[in-house]
């Protein structure tokens, strides 16, 4: 019992002990007053209103620290109490998507031991304060927000900073060159604004550079040489960015570079980069460069790739052998090149996401080839077309009967809007690199994944969860998504003038005060093969977020088949709401004809009453036409010609029309050998080898019917060894032809009356 006791007093002691302790140790670390007041002042002008300062900032309770945030949510205050033992600093202040509203506060020079600032995706609007010079700060974050205006020149002044990151914002303007001058910086992430002018030169003197990012902004001039300064640069990001190619040389020495993204370059045609040493590659973009030649066999030996894509340049020839070292490859797309030579048996048999959409590559000729082949995209992967225009693996299909309209919801489900028109489903949910064909006249072509997807769901159909106050919502609550390119084709169209409508509602965003309303989703519309929209942007277009607009185009269909597509140029955010959120959307689709198709269920769609009408008025039109075609002889002269030469019993035959044509080649000028007062002589070959002369009655002769068959009886009659045989005649429609025999170097009269017709002319 005593025994106990000890232990009980023991035990309270040491509990006491650590209260004491504790209360000590919270008592005598306290937040600098002169800092509390400065976290008042910035949470004012930022709009943090939860800060509780009834308890010491430092003190990691009441709103100043969130415990196990989700990613992306984190909310923070930090300090350093390590000082002096009786007092702390704030060395962190991350408030990541807090929905902060307000402005950037310029004076961070309060807090001397800061060190972080981190103000992700947030709705903060001005201009970055140029007080921020005096810090000592090692990284400032403000993606996602809407900042304007240009970067402060006195950044440069920071010469521990480290990462400085403004992507997704609305900055503007020329870089500074003195932002060269940032002797410590690592990662510079510039993309999704509006900055302009040429990259400064003392960016050359950037070589402790680890990323580097300029995506989607509004440059000029060529990609600098100089980045070959930046040996220690791991990531390199120049998508959209303004800049012309070519892709340096120089690339060539980055051997740290493991992610490599360079896409829609302007300028001319280059050769494809040297980047055979660059062997920690695992991320390797080239995408719309103008890169001509062949594909280069050292790609094949980067076994460390994971994502390859060199879509849409003018790569040509087969691809090598040693590609098959791309196996553990995961993404591979080659789509929109000119490439040719079979496809190899290690793709058909990897069929991990791979596309060759859109090549000239040869198809075996024993078999219809697939449009699919498990995940290896084949959609129009060949030049050959069959004689209505579809592509080769589509050319087995037989159209029925020619369509004359399309009406596609796409993502979402069949819907009938006022029983006039009937949209199709489409809710094949395909992933990267696929082929679909619906049981309707229309199939589709996705091409490219979504890079560094956070998206909740990794789909490519999205779902509205909100409500949408428009005409017609069925058709916006759902959309078809593609990372890069989303091809809709049409087959079995009547040929036509169409009105082609595309449906666009931006679904994504949110309508509100919010970082989820600040992404821009920019991309092309191309329509049989004619860019008709460049930099299209749904909300500008509609008038803002979740409104529908409509876009009408005229387009030509003249093999039966119609191309609607959607090409991502690099432009837009790529990281708002979330990481994975760009590239095209859309909603719907409607093609109708600007003709009056037949009706559908063949009737003429005209009353009985006007069809009888109509019979009968052109019934008496004809009987008119025949009375007047008898009155002048026209109808019975073959019948009357053909009863008095039977009349004659003559002994001679008769020829076709289609007969005396083919022995003159159709009356040909070349073989005309007289011209009489009746007509025309022509010298003809029958099919039995003789030689004939033809005498043609014109239509102007004075040698009527009656005259047309004496002359035949009395030809027939005449028999001497030295006068020309009548081989026969020929009467049809209106032609009157008599068949002789020829003689050379003679006239037909010359040889009937010898010298009495020259005696008496």
């Amino acid at each position: 019992m005593k025994i106990m006791l000890i232990l009980l007093r023991l035990l309270l002691a040491s509990t006491v002990t650590l209260i004491c302790f504790s209360t000590f140790a919270y008592g005598a670390s306290l937040l600098a007053s002169d800092e509390v007041q400065a976290l008042r002042d910035i949470a004012k002008a930022m709009g943090k209103m939860d800060w509780d300062f009834s308890v010491d900032p430092c003190s990691r309770q009441s709103g100043w620290i969130t415990p196990n945030p989700i990613k992306g949510l984190e909310n923070a205050v930090t300090c350093d109490c390590t000082f002096n033992g009786t007092e702390c600093h704030v060395i962190s202040i991350v408030l990541k998507a807090q929905n902060l509203a307000g402005i950037l506060p310029p004076d961070l020079g309060r807090f001397p031991y800061l060190q972080e600032i981190d103000l992700t995706r947030n709705y903060l609007n001005g201009s970055i304060p140029p007080e921020w010079g005096s810090t000592k700060l090692v990284n400032i974050s403000l993606l996602g927000n809407r900042l304007m205006g240009s970067i402060p020149r006195e950044l440069a002044n920071i010469t521990t900073l480290k990462s400085f990151t403004v992507e997704y914002n609305q900055l503007s303007g020329i870089l500074p060159s003195e932002l060269g001058n940032m002797s410590s910086i690592e990662r510079l992430l510039l993309s999704s604004n509006y900055f302009t002018g040429e990259l400064p030169s003392s960016f050359a003197n950037l070589t402790t550079l680890k990323d580097f990012r300029i995506s989607d902004n509004q440059f000029s001039g060529k990609i600098p040489n100089y980045i070959q300064n930046w040996t220690n640069l791991g990531k390199l990001v120049i998508q959209a960015s303004g800049l012309n190619g070519p892709i340096p040389t120089g690339i060539a020495v980055l051997g740290e570079l493991t992610d490599l993204r360079i896409s829609d370059l302007n300028g001319s045609e280059a050769a494809f980069p040297p980047l055979n040493d660059l062997t920690k590659l695992k991320t390797l973009i080239l995408k719309s460069c103008n890169i001509v030649g062949q594909l280069p066999t050292f790609l094949g030996d980067m076994t460390t790739l994971k994502t390859l894509d060199l879509s849409f340049n003018k790569l040509s020839g087969a691809i090598p052998e040693r590609f098959s070292g791309l196996q553990k490859t995961d993404y591979i797309y080659l789509t929109g090149n000119l490439l040719t030579g079979p496809v190899p048996l290690w793709i058909q048999n990897k069929g991990d996401k791979i596309d060759l959409s859109y090549n000239n590559f040869t198809v075996e000729t024993s078999g219809q080839p697939e449009c699919q082949q498990r995940s290896v995209n084949l959609f129009a992967s060949s030049s050959i077309r069959n004689t209505s225009g579809l592509v080769s693996c589509l050319r087995s299909i037989r159209c029925p009967k020619n369509l004359y309209n399309l009406h596609i919801n796409c993502g979402g489900k069949e819907v009938t809007l006022d029983r006039s028109a009937t949209y199709n489903d489409d809710t094949n949910d395909v992933g990267p690199s696929s082929f679909f064909q619906s049981s309707h006249n229309w199939a589709f072509s996705s091409t490219g994944y979504f890079l560094d997807d956070d998206r909740p769901t990794k789909t490519y159909i999205w779902k509205n969860s909100s409500r949408l106050s428009m005409n017609n919502p069925e058709l916006y609550m759902n959309a078809r998504l593609s990372p890069l390119s989303l091809t809709y084709y049409a087959f079995c169209l009547e040929s036509g003038n169409y009105t082609v409508n595309l449906h666009f509602a931006e679904i994504m965003f949110t309508d509100d005060k919010t970082y989820s309303s600040l992404g821009r989703r920019i991309f092309d519309v191309y329509i049989q093969g004619e860019r008709v929209r460049k930099d299209f942007d749904i909300v500008k277009a509609a008038g803002g977020i979740g409104k529908a607009v409509k876009q009408n185009f005229t387009a030509v269909v003249t093999n039966n088949t119609l191309e609607i597509r959607f090409y991502w140029a690099g432009k837009g955010t790529t990281g708002i709401p979330y990481r994975g959120v760009y590239g095209p959307l859309i909603s719907a689709i409607s093609v109708d004809p600007d003709f009056k198709p037949p009706p559908e269920d063949g009737s003429s769609g005209i009353s009985i009453g006007a069809v009888v009408g109509i019979v009968a008025a052109g019934a008496i039109v004809i009987l008119l036409i025949l009375a007047i075609l008898w009155w002048k002889g026209c109808l019975s002269q073959k019948n009357t010609t053909e009863r008095d030469l039977r009349g004659l019993d003559l002994q001679t035959g008769k020829f076709t029309l289609r007969q005396i044509k083919a022995a003159t080649n159709n009356f040909d000028a070349v073989n005309k050998i007289g011209e009489g007062g009746f007509g025309s002589v022509y010298k003809g070959l029958l099919a039995d080898g003789t030689v004939i002369a033809v005498k043609q009655l014109s239509a102007k002769s004075k040698q009527g019917n009656r005259e047309f068959v004496n002359e035949i009886g009395m030809i027939s009659a005449l028999e001497h060894p030295h006068l020309v045989k009548l081989y026969g005649c020929c009467i049809e429609g209106n032609q009157l032809l008599l068949v002789y025999e020829y003689m050379e170097n003679n006239s037909l009269a010359r040889a009937l009356f010898g010298k009495i017709l020259s005696s008496c002319t």
